[in-house]
């Protein structure tokens, strides 16, 4: 029987947690029936699209000090109270949520996937192993500890955010774990986004549910692929907006017949993928 996957398009309010918690919940509520919700990255804390931090080679300024600090001060705790709350509203709704969360961890925020059951428990995280150009000023690496796939009963979900989905040893890790429900929150709104999205779920025999930011900077572009790589919702760039699509994970066997990477297509007697999944 098929089960009804979502994605979210829609921005954050930079700077405003409690607002975009608040804007969360809601759109959780209006996803209603759907077995798994899928967020953009960075949904909550914010994507500070355009902001240079004041920082130069060698130089910061004062200014661009007090916006990180304005920014840090918007990351969340995980666990703790926003992280309780995205739970609760996963419970609230029976849904499997995996939402993008600037991470606050001491003195280092991170930019992370948070995947909570329907019970409203966490049941796993990603934090991006590869910040992309500038947010490597603002963001920490996560390690191989939180590349988590979860069995959700009705398939296997894992998250790879943003530019992580061009690392190729990346995506054999998480084909090799078995994902089946390949989430990609993202801010990427270009066209090639849509043949990356696209190969991935050939590639890896996988529905792919790639969720992005909608802002006045941001233009969206969210999609959901088949295993076959056919376009089942999306791409959407016309305003904020839910995505959804009856999908069968039956349907993988049928891709993998002719092509299983981490299978019958691998060839581990020449190629060997290592991962180091300590902390």
């Amino acid at each position: 029987m098929p089960d009804r996957v979502a994605v979210v398009q829609a921005g954050s309010i930079l700077f405003d947690t409690e607002a975009s918690l608040a804007k969360a919940e809601r759109l959780m509520a209006e996803s209603v029936g759907a077995r798994l919700v899928v967020f953009p990255e960075a949904f909550l804390g914010g994507y500070p699209k355009g902001e240079d931090f004041g920082a130069r080679v060698g130089s910061r300024t004062p200014e661009g000090r007090r916006l990180f600090r304005r920014y840090f001060e918007s990351a969340i705790d995980v666990p703790g109270p926003a992280s309780d709350r995205l739970g609760e509203a996963a419970r609230a709704h029976a849904a499997w949520v995996v939402i993008g969360a600037i991470e606050r961890d001491g003195g280092t925020l991170y930019c992370t996937a948070l995947i909570f059951a329907p019970d409203g428990s966490l049941a796993g995280k990603h934090r991006k192993l590869m910040p992309t150009a500038m947010e490597r000023l603002i963001w920490g690496f996560g390690d191989g500890s939180t590349m988590p796939v979860i069995d959700t009963g009705f398939g296997k979900v894992g998250a790879v955010i943003c530019w992580e989905n061009y690392m190729p040893l990346l995506r054999a890790a998480m084909y090799a774990k078995g994902v089946q429900l390949y989430c990609a929150p993202t801010v990427d709104d270009r066209e090639s986004w849509q043949p990356t999205m696209r190969h991935i779920a050939l590639e890896g025999r996988c529905f792919v549910l790639s969720a992005c930011q909608h802002t006045d900077r941001i233009r969206g572009g969210s999609v959901i692929v088949g295993p076959l790589g056919q376009v089942l919702a999306g791409p959407c760039y016309d305003g904020e907006g839910i995505l959804t699509a009856e999908i069968d994970v039956g349907e993988i066997a049928e891709g993998k017949f002719d092509l299983d990477v981490a299978g019958h297509y691998a060839r581990p007697d020449v190629f060997r993928l290592t991962v180091n999944e300590n902390a």
